[in-house]
């Protein structure tokens, strides 16, 4: 039987469950009392989100339909607004719930392309990446406004593409400007591709360089310009966040986390988180799966299992 467990003005409030969701980036699911899986979302703070439907309704008239039907809760934190992102478009792209209206997968994926030749220097945003000799492949990334921003702040920063033969005289006149040679080119592209690579000292380094740029400009009055260092500020921050749900060159995997009788277990398909699932499992049988989980997924995984336990 379904639980009675309606929106605020209904006689009741949300499930007790909501309050063990933490202030943290992830995805939440809902199923009602078949199992069966109602609605999937994202939050940039799931405890706030999740008790928000809850709340009222009148301008929602479908999630209204949907809330009287909720009697469970289930959620994964992830580690960066972009990588919830992810896994919510990955799983209603293999699956979309009754209640979910847009489809998954909408929002095509975006590269960077990190060229470091002696004649062409330059960052390029790709939908489709190729290998080939002299280039590095970056990504995937979500936003395509985004990942334009990225590299707009990538080359204000660090202006590769004044580092190559054959410039003219006014290329190299902005190069002098910028403080960049040809003999830089190597060290350019050593430092962009430590941020692209997500190496937290660089991209610490690199975010408070823009942010020092961007109050330069406004120091001096330069409000416009201001404005746009800072939504590459935003953008850069947003797409450098930890994100292991969609891999470049990753393959297929079983990962698996377990806490106090719940087995949680993510499948991945080319290197994307492609299902999620949760199920009751003894210790001995989910220490014989758990061994062969990568030591990168393990924290991830069992952070994930013991939230799976507490809300079950």
């Amino acid at each position: 039987m379904t639980r009675k467990w309606g929106p605020a003005g209904r006689g009741n409030g949300p499930l007790p469950e909501v309050s063990l969701l933490p202030e943290s980036p992830g995805v939440y699911r809902f199923r009602d009392d078949h199992g069966r899986i109602l609605y999937v979302g994202r939050a940039r703070r799931l405890r706030r989100r999740v008790r928000s439907y809850w709340s009222d309704l009148s301008d929602r008239p479908r999630l209204s339909r949907m809330v009287p039907q909720i009697v469970r809760i289930e959620a994964l934190v992830c580690a960066s607004d972009h990588e919830a992102c992810w896994l919510e478009r990955n799983l209603l792209e293999h699956s979309r719930p009754r209640w979910n209206r847009a489809l998954g997968g909408a929002e095509v994926p975006r590269y960077l392309v990190i060229e470091a030749d002696r004649r062409t220097a330059r960052i390029r945003l790709v939908h489709h990446p190729k290998e080939a000799p002299g280039q590095l492949i970056f990504g995937p990334y979500l936003g395509g406004t985004k990942v334009r921003l990225l590299a707009a702040a990538l080359h204000r920063v660090h202006p590769i593409a004044y580092a190559v033969d054959g410039l003219t005289g006014a290329e190299r006149d902005l190069g002098r400007i910028r403080g960049v040679e040809v003999a830089d080119r190597d060290q350019l592209s050593r430092r962009l591709r430590a941020i692209l690579d997500g190496r937290p000292a660089a991209v610490a380094t690199f975010l408070d360089q823009l942010a020092r740029r961007r109050d330069e400009l406004a120091a001096q009055q330069s409000y416009e310009l201001a404005g746009q260092v800072q939504e590459e500020l935003t953008a850069a921050a947003w797409l450098l966040g930890d994100q292991r749900m969609a891999t470049l060159n990753g393959g297929d995997a079983e990962l698996y986390g377990w806490h106090d009788g719940v087995l949680l277990q993510l499948s991945t398909i080319n290197g994307f988180v492609r299902r999620w699932q949760q199920r009751p499992c003894g210790q001995r049988r989910a220490a014989e799966l758990i061994i062969g989980t990568p030591e990168p997924w393990q924290d991830f995984l069992q952070s994930n299992a013991e939230l799976a336990a507490a809300l079950s």
